[in-house]
């Protein structure tokens, strides 16, 4: 029973110290600016499948195989600017994280500004329109006829007076 115990021990041991090999994708490149350009790639070229996030952050296969493409073509010689035109060809637009300004990408480029400035509009209309109705009625409060202090100061007084005998009881 011992010795099973051990060999399980082991065996579990030796599983777990294996999946410190995972496979990890390594690029070997030409020279130090084409690793540079593959680094830039993988940060602006977008996962089509994954939600917000680049090809080197995202686990997809798909993503893999965009990477895969990217560093055949670097080998090839292309420009980074040709690999995102490429990209850009079989994938869209959706590809970058910067899309170009073009008539289908004008509402992602100025749409923001568009709102901010409706809303600021909206916004000064309704404070303007506060501020009138604040100082209207402020006025109309203030206005207070002479029958009306009059009944004001003999309420006080009588008020106050009764209020002052109880006191000095």
């Amino acid at each position: 029973m011992k010795k099973l115990v051990r060999v399980l021990l082991i065996l579990g041991c030796f599983s777990i110290a294996s999946m410190g090999y995972a496979s990890i994708d390594v690029y070997e490149f030409e020279d130090k600016q084409q690793a540079e350009d593959f680094s830039i790639l993988e940060q602006e070229l977008r996962c089509p499948k994954c939600q917000n996030q680049n090809i080197a952050d995202s686990n997809a296969g798909l993503a893999k195989d965009i990477k895969d493409r990217a560093y055949k073509l670097l080998k090839e010689g292309k420009s980074r600017e040709e690999i995102t035109q490429y990209m850009v060809d079989r994938y869209g637009d959706f590809i970058t994280y910067r899309p170009p300004v073009t008539r289908s990408t004008w509402v992602l480029w100025f749409g923001p500004f568009v709102l901010l400035i409706v809303v600021l509009t909206i916004l000064l209309f309704f404070v303007k329109r506060h501020k009138k109705s604040g100082s209207r009625l402020q006025a109309e409060s203030s206005s207070v006829s002479e029958e009306e202090k009059r009944k004001i100061e003999s309420l006080l007084q009588r008020y106050g007076q009764d209020e002052t005998k109880s006191k000095e009881e």
